[in-house]
């Protein structure tokens, strides 16, 4: 058993040796999208970053207890102030169709990004709707400890009161007057304590389509319960690694906190890991502000920023060259750069494949492999691995010209080492040109025929425009209108 992976741990704020509560297994929890519209590049991040953890730790000897949610219930439009309508709802009102056709059309799509981009599915994937009962017993655990009031059919947790016994804001370095000031009091709150307070449990409001019976009120559940009472459901009161993006800081994952501490009387978890942000133009990418690349329009190029369509593969790697911790800014020229790597870092491997044994070994395999090694036992540092890599294609290059030798164990220790970390740990595959070609080929005839329907509309030709329309519908294309021109999507 490997043991000296070393992450870095946000409530301690410095790398700490990861020691499992449980001898070779380990407890991993990561926070999953709220699936109200299409997975977008900065939704990628989070998955690709705990996918590669989770496929180090497989490989290091563990057994591996991957829970990651989804969220199909309680987060509203304002998480900060918990104020709007939950968004999942207002999408299937803005629709006219239910919320659960909205939760299973983007779990479909999302899943499908997911194995685009390789990464591995979680061992158990719960959703928030699915665990209401667990909720209410967790939110009943939190009043009897005297953490949470009820008021008006709606429960809160009473952040003042927790803040007297232990620390509200340990995990964002805040203070609660931090809190309190950068909190605004919103009209209709006025029936919690403070403003900062959030909700366990919300009383529905006769408009709101999702809601559940409870001995308070027919409602739903607070938004940031949810991960508390599922990751003690199946990973017990204390668990090893929660993941997430650093977006979830605050106040998400410092709720957790809180809410599990009031509950049980001890912390939940032991490391938490998160992952910094994509950014465009220095930019945060997110849906909630209106700069975001769906997945699809990226594998399609059907984005006015693409200037290609970019392969799933490309994505990953252009993710897994910048250190999880850090910001990654995207561009075109970016892209480029990931793509042109990973097609040398393939072909690197092809010519290994066909390299024969010859005489005594003149490089060191063995010291390669330990620098990639190193590199992912600190803090899954997976940009210096992949330059340790490119060390070993110069290394694959060099023998092929005759320049350096191997001999047959050597070769079959590098033939392994790129397997391993290329293919196991770093999560890539060869894409073939014809997939690639695929792609390009289907957006210039999607492109071809939309542009066809915009001659229609212009000859006011209605029949042909909704003909093309349709039939592109029928085959899995979701088409739509702009201002610019169009848009489309695979559906999921």
């Amino acid at each position: 058993m490997k043991n000296q992976l070393v992450i870095y741990n946000t409530l301690s704020r410095k790398k700490e040796l990861f020691i499992p509560l449980v001898e070779g297994k380990a407890g991993l929890y990561v926070c999953g999208p709220t699936v109200y519209s299409d997975t977008h590049l900065g939704h990628a991040r989070p998955f690709i970053t705990f996918d590669l953890l989770f496929r180090y730790l497989l490989y290091s000897g563990y057994q591996v207890r991957y829970v990651r949610n989804i969220t199909d219930v309680g987060h509203l439009e304002n998480e900060a102030e918990e104020s709007g309508e939950d968004k999942i709802s207002k999408k299937a009102r803005v629709e006219q169709i239910e919320p659960m056709e909205v939760v299973q059309k983007y779990v479909n799509t999302f899943r499908r990004n997911m194995t685009q981009l390789n990464v591995l599915p979680p061992g158990i994937e719960p959703t928030a709707s699915g665990h209401i009962i667990e909720q209410q017993q967790y939110i009943d655990s939190i009043l009897q400890k005297g953490f949470a009031y009820e008021v008006n059919g709606s429960v809160y947790f009473d952040v003042e009161k927790y803040n007297k016994l232990h620390h509200y804001g340990k995990l964002s370095g805040r203070n609660l007057e931090d809190v309190r000031s950068n909190t605004r009091k919103l009209e209709g709150q006025d029936e919690k304590k403070n403003p900062f307070d959030f909700a366990l449990w919300k009383k529905a409001s006769p408009e709101h389509i999702m809601r559940w019976p409870s001995k308070w009120s027919e409602g739903f559940p607070g938004w940031h319960l949810e991960c508390s009472a599922m990751s003690k459901k199946y990973l017990g009161e204390v668990f090893d690694i929660h993941g997430g993006g650093m977006d979830l800081v605050f106040p998400h994952h410092e709720c957790e906190i809180a809410q599990s501490t009031a509950s049980q009387g001890k912390e939940a978890v032991r490391y938490w890991m998160h992952n910094n942000m994509i950014t465009i133009n220095g930019q945060k990418m997110a849906r909630s502000l209106g700069n975001f690349i769906t997945l699809d329009q990226l594998f399609s190029g059907n984005h006015e920023m693409l200037d290609k369509a970019w392969s799933p593969m490309t994505i990953r790697f252009f993710i897994l060259q910048a250190h999880y911790r850090s910001t990654i800014d995207f561009s075109n020229e970016a892209l480029q750069a990931s793509e042109k790597g990973l097609e040398r870092l393939m072909a690197a491997i092809d010519t290994l494949e066909k390299l024969p044994a010859s005489g005594n070994s003149t490089v060191d395999v063995k010291g390669l492999k330990e620098k990639c090694f190193a590199a992912l036992d600190d803090d899954l540092n997976s940009p210096v691995a992949i330059a340790h890599l490119f060390d070993g294609v110069r290394m694959i290059n060099s023998i092929a010209h005759g320049q350096e030798q191997i001999d047959s164990a050597g070769l079959d220790e590098l033939k392994s080492l790129f397997k391993v970390f290329v293919f196991d740990v770093l999560g890539l595959f060869r894409e073939t040109q014809e997939s690639t070609e695929n792609d390009g080929l289907l957006k210039g005839v999607v492109d071809f025929l939309l542009n066809l329907r915009i001659e229609a509309k212009t000859r006011k030709d209605w029949a042909t425009a909704d003909k093309i329309r349709n039939e592109l519908n029928s085959l899995g294309i979701e088409i739509k209108d702009t201002k610019e021109g169009f848009e489309w999507s695979l559906k999921g």
